[in-house]
């Protein structure tokens, strides 16, 4: 999974994704979803929710079977799964510059709030 989200740009240094893996699969590990292909991990998603909003985080679809449905079908299982737990909204974060996965989210639904995203690291 990690190799994957390493092809498809969503490591960062301040995140260690062997911990966000350890932690998702100590809450809400039932969505944390992942897809294959021939036996590979072909694309992930990882869906929570705390209540009031879902969120979405390390979708990412190998660029080698982009543009082939995989990355709608994780989005629409993630969808299912937090409205069956009450959700009513989805919240994701999407770079900027990344117009290419602005458009995929545009295609499935998703619209740009009027917000401006915040952070506060406490580790």
């Amino acid at each position: 999974m990690i190799a994957l989200w390493r092809r498809c740009d969503l490591v960062r240094p301040q995140n260690n994704p062997d911990q966000d893996i350890d932690l998702k699969m100590t809450f809400q590990p039932d969505q944390f979803l992942v897809g294959e292909i021939d036996n590979s991990v072909a694309g992930t998603v990882m869906a929570g929710y705390e209540g009031h909003r879902g969120w979405v985080n390390y979708l990412a679809v190998d660029p080698d079977v982009q543009r082939g449905g995989l990355g709608e079908r994780l989005m629409a299982e993630a969808e299912r799964l937090l409205r069956d737990l009450g959700c009513v909204k989805i919240n994701l974060q999407v770079r900027s510059r990344n117009e290419n996965v602005q458009e995929f989210y545009s295609s499935i639904g998703f619209s740009r709030d009027d917000v401006i995203s915040m952070g506060k690291r406490l580790k």
